[in-house]
């Protein structure tokens, strides 16, 4: 399967420049053109690398950065910063909100694609070694969505269920709120009912067990190795 790029910057001939050089190689390339946008296909087709433009209208890629980072989806993906400046407080303000590279404009193309090939391997390394979480009798494969429960597979958790177990395994122990999983699961724009929530929760309980979620009344529900 091709690996996913998604390209963001306002300047359409920078957009259509990089796109060309990158379906050269074989990628599937999505664009998009500010912040708004990017945040709507990240979210659609969860790319492998992100590569923002710093300087663009509505929203700059420092704050599509800050905000991707924020959802769990996208807390391991590769995002690079395109960009003219280097301003040494500008640098630090990326790496901080957490950019993982900076590609410097003007863009030559073999540099470019060398460095688009770099930060996939990273990030296919990265997966690799991420993928399963191993807990005592429960084994969570984000990369092949296989979950084991006493060395025997667990084959039909619906998409949702999956992906709140994910989350709420990311960090076992830790509460998270009703705000932060309709944030991370559905996305921020989107109205979800308490009742729906509370369906896939008890739907994941029936599949892994009552002992391994755990609600605290007010705060929210945790993973419970």
């Amino acid at each position: 399967m091709s690996k996913t790029i998604l390209l963001v910057d306002d300047e359409q001939d920078i957009v259509e420049f990089l796109k060309y050089n990158l379906l050269k190689e074989n990628y599937q390339i999505f664009t998009a053109n500010n912040g708004i946008k990017a945040l709507e296909l990240a979210k659609k087709h969860n790319p492998d690398l992100i590569v923002l433009d710093v300087m663009m209208p509505e929203m700059g890629g420092i704050e599509t950065c800050r905000k991707l980072r924020k959802l769990a989806q996208f807390e391991k993906t590769i995002i690079a910063f395109l960009t003219a400046k280097s301003a040494d407080e500008f640098v630090i303000e990326g790496f901080e909100t957490g950019a993982d590279d900076y590609i410097s404009k003007p863009i030559r193309p073999k540099v470019f694609v060398s460095r688009v090939k770099a930060l996939l391997k990273r990030n296919k390394e990265a997966k690799e070694e991420n993928s399963k979480r191993k807990f005592d009798s429960i084994i969570i494969d984000t990369e092949k969505r296989i979950i084991k429960k006493e060395n025997e597979i667990i084959s039909t958790m619906p998409k949702k269920q999956f992906e709140i177990l994910v989350l709420l395994s990311s960090k076992p122990e830790r509460y998270f709120s009703r705000e932060e999983i309709y944030a991370n699961i559905w996305g921020e724009d989107i109205i979800v009912g308490d009742r729906t929530l509370d369906v896939h929760i008890r739907k994941l309980r029936e599949q892994i067990g009552e002992a391994f979620i755990k609600t605290s009344k007010g705060i929210g529900y945790a993973f419970i190795p």
